[in-house]
């Protein structure tokens, strides 16, 4: 339980968006690409299996049975993968005008729409619609989120929630660190550990308080209450819902490290530890020994769990990761003003944009389709392996997360893509498979659609005419 992790990160050199980018080491890239991916464990097989019923049938819907629990194993190669390995000559940016444009005049768009394709293989732009527009993402700004952490953090580091105990055990304090997964079967391992520490030292009832001062800043979201978001606390259990789910809208609890401690108290009480007081807000005591201590699954986890389920949650803890990793204050200004420097480190246009969440629930976001397909390039760089869980990540049409349900026969497994709604606003970014086995990173932005989701089906066209 004790156990500390390496944050892992290795450095790469910057990587230009320009045809001079080396075609071998991205055909590495593809390849890290179509072999790993979320969840992993013989998902890939499933996906091809399901492309070839779809490509004889038509198409019968399937929902994928991956797990949610936060203790996933970090992302690991298995079965080969859907992407082919690019081999032939580079797209021919004539070639995407033609297939796109007739599809921009659908009125479910509205009349303000961005667009960027890239080929990943060389770097070069394929196609822009005043892609460097400053636009509102909703959820697709978690790729942003993303990059961020993992470039602040590293792929294998995880966020430990801690009890510590006065030297005399009688004062005991649970300190979250910022881990939104933490759930009852976690919890019930840290009870365990504490109880084993404080029966070995005679004790057998405690006071408990517990610790939330990682963070700071309002603890709502601008758009709170909403059931799409909890409290942003550094301690929470089960992401403070009420109804047992592990994604998408949930009523929540309203002091989510409060229910986490009192959940813990009853954990205690079930181990023969009882609480004379608490638990009571606190800070840890004087000269305080660690107990116990539980570890979230590796941020490549995380961060492919977030942008596969599009949670809030875990993007608001991943932001608030990046400030910290990087010595700022871990809220909302901090985690804006980390992620903006960790993606200029990355030389990615970000003048213009600004992350006020990590989430994409404030409408005062703004990213353009160009940083939305740099930021997918980046994580295709062969020099950039730490965030190659940005696009393994990335829900799979016909098969995870947010595109389960949104996929023709033809695009099933080829395209790759993170979703954003909100009234009048539609976004989707992330890759595809061309004709010719390259792969494509693509962002399609519409600003001011006429109803909610009403731009999804002519964005979904989009991405499948990538690849025809």
């Amino acid at each position: 339980m004790g156990q500390t992790w390496p944050a892992g990160r290795r450095a790469g050199q910057p990587w230009r968006l320009t045809a001079g980018a080396a075609v071998a080491g991205l055909a590495v890239a593809a390849v890290a690409v179509s072999a790993a991916g979320p969840w992993d464990s013989g998902q890939r097989k499933a996906e091809r299996d399901r492309a070839a019923a779809l490509s004889r049938t038509g198409g019968v819907h399937h929902r994928p049975s991956a797990p949610d629990g936060p203790n996933e194993p970090a992302p690991a190669p298995s079965a080969p993968g859907v992407l082919s390995v690019p081999r032939a000559p580079a797209a021919a940016p004539a070639a995407i005008a033609p297939a796109l444009e007739p599809l921009m005049t659908d009125p479910g768009l509205g009349p303000v729409l961005t667009a960027s394709v890239v080929d990943l293989t060389t770097g070069k732009q394929l196609y822009a619609k005043n892609a460097g527009a400053p636009m509102t993402p909703a959820s697709t700004i978690k790729i942003a989120t993303a990059v961020a952490a993992l470039s602040a953090t590293g792929p294998t580091h995880r966020i430990p929630t801690t009890v510590v105990a006065a030297p005399d055990h009688r004062r005991v304090t649970l300190i979250g660190g910022g881990d939104p997964t933490l759930d009852q079967v976690r919890l019930g391992a840290l009870a365990d550990g504490t109880a084993r520490a404080l029966r070995d030292h005679g004790v057998s009832t405690i006071r408990l308080s517990y610790e939330t001062s990682l963070y700071e800043g309002p603890v709502l979201h601008p758009i709170s209450p909403n059931d799409n978001i909890a409290p942003v606390t550094p301690l929470m259990l089960d992401e403070g819902r009420l109804d047992g789910s592990t994604r998408g809208p949930a009523d929540r609890v309203e002091d989510p490290a409060h229910d986490a401690a009192s959940a813990f108290v009853a954990l205690l009480a079930k181990r023969g530890i009882n609480t004379e007081a608490g638990p009571d807000r606190g800070k840890r005591p004087a000269k305080a020994v660690t107990v116990a201590r539980t570890l979230s699954a590796p941020m490549a986890a995380l961060v492919e769990r977030m942008l596969t389920n599009s949670d809030n949650d875990i993007a608001e803890a991943l932001a608030r990761q990046t400030a910290i990793a990087d010595g700022r204050p871990a809220s909302f200004a901090g985690g804006q003003a980390a992620v903006t420097a960790r993606l200029k480190r990355l030389k990615l246009p970000v003048a213009k944009a600004r992350f006020t969440d990590g989430s994409g629930l404030n409408r005062a976001d703004r990213v353009s389709a160009a940083l939305l397909t740099g930021l997918l390039a980046r994580a295709a760089d062969p020099g950039h392996p730490e965030l190659r869980p940005v696009l393994t990540g990335l829900p799979v049409a016909g098969f995870t997360g947010t595109l389960t349900e949104r996929s023709e026969a033809r695009t099933a497994g080829l395209v790759r893509a993170k979703t954003g709604s909100l009234t009048g606003v539609d976004t989707l970014a992330g890759t595809a498979v061309s004709a010719d086995g390259r792969l494509l990173a693509f962002a399609f932005m519409a600003g001011s659609t006429p109803s909610y989701g009403a731009g999804r089906p002519a964005l979904d066209r989009m991405a499948s005419a990538l690849i025809p």
